[in-house]
C-alpha cells in the first residue's frame, strides 16, 4: 500500500498540566494539510527494513528507532517500508509521527497502538481536524475550518523534548495561541526574527507549528495564500508551501 501521509498543524496548543511521570498535558486544535506530505509505501517481507528517500531525508534514522519501523513492530508485522520525506524533520509538522500513523493503517491497526509509538500518532492515523487532550491519547473531532494554509520552515529545526524543558525552566509561560512558543524562541533565537520576516511578506499573523520550527499563516483564499506563498518564499531562507485543510491523515493510493 502507497499512502500519502499529510503534514499535522496546531492551529492552538496550551500546556495544561505536568505529570508524575514528566510528560506534559495538552489542549490543542489540529488540522491536517495537504503540503507538505511524506509517502510511505509498505509491503510485505521476510523482516522489516526502511529505505528513507526525498530532499528531506538527511539526519531520518534509517533503523528500528525510526517511529514508522516502531510501528511495524508494534504490531509485530514484517515489512519493507519506504518513506520519501517531503516533510522535514524538527519542523513542528509531525511528519515522523505521521509515517508512522501511514505504517499502522496499512497494517490495519487500531489508534490506541499509535499512542503508545507517539503523542501524534493517533491524531495522525485519524486525520480531518479535531481537539486533541492529554498526552495526544484524547481525541474529539471537531468540524474543521476550510482554509488554505501557507508553512514556512526556517533551514533549522527545533527538538520537541528539548522546546518542552525549555517551557518548564522559563515556569510555564502562556500565550494566546501556542504555548510553547516562548520556550521556542528560547531554545532557536533565531525563530524570532523568522517570524517578523514572514508575517511582513504574508500580510497577516503567523502562528508556531507545535514546538517549531515552523510557522504558519492562514488565509480563506487559495489565491490570497498563493500569493503570499510566492512574496513569503522570496523573503525567507527556507521552504515555504501552500496548502489546504483535509478530512483524512493520509490519503492511499492504487
Amino acid at each position: 500500500m502507497r499512502i500519502d501521509a499529510f503534514a499535522k498543524l496546531t492551529l492552538s496548543l496550551h500546556v495544561t498540566g505536568v505529570r508524575p511521570d514528566g510528560y506534559h498535558e495538552i489542549e490543542a486544535v489540529m488540522v491536517s494539510v495537504t503540503e507538505p506530505y511524506d509517502v510511505v509505501t509498505v509491503e510485505p517481507a521476510s523482516r522489516t527494513s526502511l529505505v528513507v528517500t526525498g530532499p528531506f531525508a538527511a539526519g531520518v534514522p534509517a533503523d528500528a528507532s525510526n517511529l514508522a519501523w516502531r510501528a511495524a513492530d508494534a504490531v509485530g508485522a514484517s515489512v519493507a517500508i519506504r518513506v520519501h520525506k517531503g516533510i522535514p524533520h524538527g519542523a513542528g509538522l509531525g511528519g515522523g509521527s505521521a509515517d508512522a500513523a501511514a505504517v499502522l493503517v496499512a497494517l490495519g491497526a487500531d489508534a490506541s497502538v499509535g499512542a503508545t509509538i507517539g503523542a501524534d500518532v493517533p491524531f495522525c492515523m485519524r486525520g480531518g481536524a479535531a481537539r486533541v487532550r492529554g498526552v495526544g491519547d484524547v481525541i474529539e473531532p471537531i468540524a474543521g475550518p476550510d482554509l488554505w494554509v501557507l508553512v514556512a520552515t526556517p533551514r533549522f529545526g527545533c527538538a520537541t523534548a528539548d522546546v518542552y524543558r525549555a517551557w518548564d525552566a522559563l515556569g510555564g509561560p502562556r500565550a494566546e495561541v501556542n504555548d510553547l512558543e516562548p520556550a521556542a524562541h528560547e531554545v532557536e533565537p533565531r525563530l524570532g526574527p523568522f517570524k517578523a520576516v514572514v508575517e511582513a511578506a504574508a500580510g497577516a499573523p503567523a502562528f508556531l507549528a507545535g514546538s517549531g520550527s515552523s510557522y504558519a499563516v492562514a488565509f480563506e483564499r487559495g489565491a490570497d495564500a498563493e500569493r503570499a506563498r510566492t512574496r513569503v518564499a522570496d523573503a525567507v531562507d527556507g521552504n515555504v508551501w501552500c496548502g489546504r485543510t483535509t478530512g483524512a491523515g493520509g490519503a492511499p493510493l492504487p
